[in-house]
């Protein structure tokens, strides 16, 4: 989720917890819009589609090293027995 996406649905929540007091006044509403997408902005955040990217590259490597730990331990073996 982009932080665009996350900060509409975290407002829509809002919206709908003070929809029926109608306690939160047009000013304070874009104070806190203004004060969650600045905090929004300094979030280190990254989409889905980039974290699933990661992940990915991240399991090819781990088996890529799994099967190399195999080889070295094959090769250490045939060493050792000669």
């Amino acid at each position: 989720m982009n932080p665009e996406d996350f900060h509409k649905q975290v407002w829509q929540q809002l919206n709908q917890t003070f929809a029926g007091a109608q306690a939160i006044g047009d000013e304070v509403q874009n104070h806190l819009r203004s004060a969650m997408m600045s905090t929004f902005s300094r979030l280190d955040l990254v989409t889905r589609e980039e974290f699933d990217a990661q992940r990915a590259v991240l399991m090819r490597s781990r088996e890529k090293i799994e099967i190399l730990e195999r080889q070295l331990a094959e090769l250490e073996a045939a060493i050792s027995d000669k």
